[in-house]
């Protein structure tokens, strides 16, 4: 099979599968025809010889033939003309009618005309070598020359000369119903196989090209259609992939143009100063530096969001999750937040919620949505915090986001113009919400009312921890 792989197509492959399917197909109904057929002329040939029987006198006139004197048995001669006949004494000889061919006499005739066993059917040759079906049996009639029986014969051409033409017969229809078997199996195969070729033809032809725009027509609902549709989406799907990296490899550089061409300026006002030996004021110093290390912190953090972003988004359950108290990471977080946003008022109220997450990830996006908030947060305003039933509200008292922006808000590199002057690469909420979908969850930011935003998180989980498990399984997902 692996050869026929190697050196016929697709088409010619189901075409020979067909032709040998039918050929086996044919060729049992053909083999079981003539076995059938075969059967019943040897049983309708062997009733034939069952039912003949030869007449008295001309059994004395064939013991005759061997010398035995038999008493008279009647007067009719009746023979049966289209039959060999002869008589087997018990020495074995043969009494048979002038210019017939003897037929041989075997072990079971002898057993007959002995008496050991009843009449019997079998094959046997004649002295010219001819094949002949035999009856023999014991006459009902006087035997006072001794005991004999009758063999009565029938050439087995009757059989085999049927058989032989019905066998070519067979081999015909046969050798037909193949030939026609292949042909329309190459014609169902060309026509079947004709959405396969433009499919191979479509994968060929982005493969040497690269492009991703081809799509292949659909109809109906069979595996081939299934079979391009889902070609279609793949296609569609790394399109939108590869859009989306040349999108991020240009944003990613237009986010860290600004930052380098900075560092770089002061990095090269300092040097220069070293160089012409005109020293800066200590407190310009300062400020440059402080601006370098202010900038290097930007790029490390950019850097550090584009690494988070390049992690694939792993469906639930094949990333490295455990069982996360999330209340403790909400917690955490707002620590961290009271301290960047002293400022502001924050409450908070916070239920128990288990749920299967990464750790460092998820108190990164929980830091990111409250991080956005205290940005945004005026002077003196307020931070509210809640954690009921798996959904953390993040809500602040900000300007709020128009509705047009909305839809935007977690793509990557994305800020409202409103914000564009303040810090940050527009990466936070990108990473919230890859985080969230990672861990089976949803997040969606709206309008909090008249002014503010609120963050709504959606994690599935339980109140309570799933049970212990031993060490290096993973944990149960709550």
């Amino acid at each position: 099979m692996t050869r026929l792989h190697g050196y016929f197509s697709l088409r010619a492959r189901l075409g020979l599968l067909a032709a040998a399917a039918v050929a086996v197909a044919v060729s049992t109904a053909a083999v079981s025809a003539w076995l059938v057929t075969r059967q019943q002329l040897t049983d309708q040939l062997d009733s034939n010889l069952r039912s003949v029987q030869a007449s008295p006198r001309y059994v004395q006139a064939l013991l005759g033939t061997c010398g035995v004197e038999q008493p008279s048995a009647g007067s009719s001669d009746q023979t049966p003309t289209s039959y060999t006949v002869q008589v087997i004494t018990a020495d074995g000889s043969v009494c048979a009618a002038p210019g017939s061919t003897p037929i041989e006499v075997t072990d079971e005739d002898l057993a007959v005309v002995r008496g050991l066993r009843g009449p019997t059917l079998h094959d046997a040759v004649s002295e010219k070598g001819e094949p002949m079906r035999v009856a023999t049996s014991r006459p009902d009639m006087p035997r006072a020359a001794g005991d004999f029986a009758v063999s009565i014969a029938q050439p087995l051409d009757t059989v085999n000369d049927p058989l032989g033409r019905l066998a070519l017969i067979l081999l015909g229809v046969a050798g037909v119903g193949i030939v026609g078997a292949a042909t329309a199996g190459a014609g169902v195969a060309r026509t079947g196989l004709r959405p396969v070729k433009a499919l191979t033809a479509t994968a060929e032809h982005i493969a040497h090209t690269d492009d991703l725009t081809v799509r292949i027509p659909a109809e109906g609902d069979d595996e081939i259609a299934r079979l391009s549709e889902a070609f279609n989406a793949m296609t569609e799907a790394l399109a939108t992939s590869r859009t989306r990296q040349q999108q991020l490899i240009a944003d990613a550089g237009h986010e860290l143009r600004t930052p380098l061409t900075s560092l770089r300026t002061n990095i090269e006002l300092l040097i220069r100063s070293e160089r012409t030996g005109r020293r800066i004021p200590a407190d310009a110093r300062l400020d440059l530096l402080t601006s370098v290390g202010s900038q290097i912190g930007e790029l490390a953090g950019l850097v550090g969001d584009l690494q988070e972003l390049s992690r694939p988004d792993s469906a639930r359950g094949n990333g490295p999750l455990e069982v996360v108290a999330l209340h403790h990471v909400a917690e955490r977080a707002l620590e961290r937040a009271r301290r960047r946003g002293k400022h502001l008022e924050f409450e908070s109220a916070m239920d128990d919620w288990y749920v299967l997450a990464e750790p460092a990830s998820l108190e990164r996006a929980v830091v990111n949505l409250l991080d956005t908030a205290v940005k945004f947060s005026p002077e003196g305003g307020r931070v509210s915090v809640s954690l009921g039933s798996g959904r953390l509200t993040v809500r602040d008292e900000g300007p709020g986001i128009p509705p047009d922006e909305l839809p935007h808000v977690f793509d990557r590199f994305w800020r409202s113009p409103t914000a564009r002057g303040l810090p940050g690469s527009g990466l936070g909420l990108a990473i919230v919400s890859q985080t969230v979908r990672r861990s089976g969850g949803t997040v969606e930011l709206r309008s909090a009312g008249a002014v503010g935003t609120e963050a709504v998180v959606r994690i599935p989980g339980s109140h309570q921890p799933p049970p212990e498990r031993a060490p290096g399984n993973r944990p149960a997902d709550p």
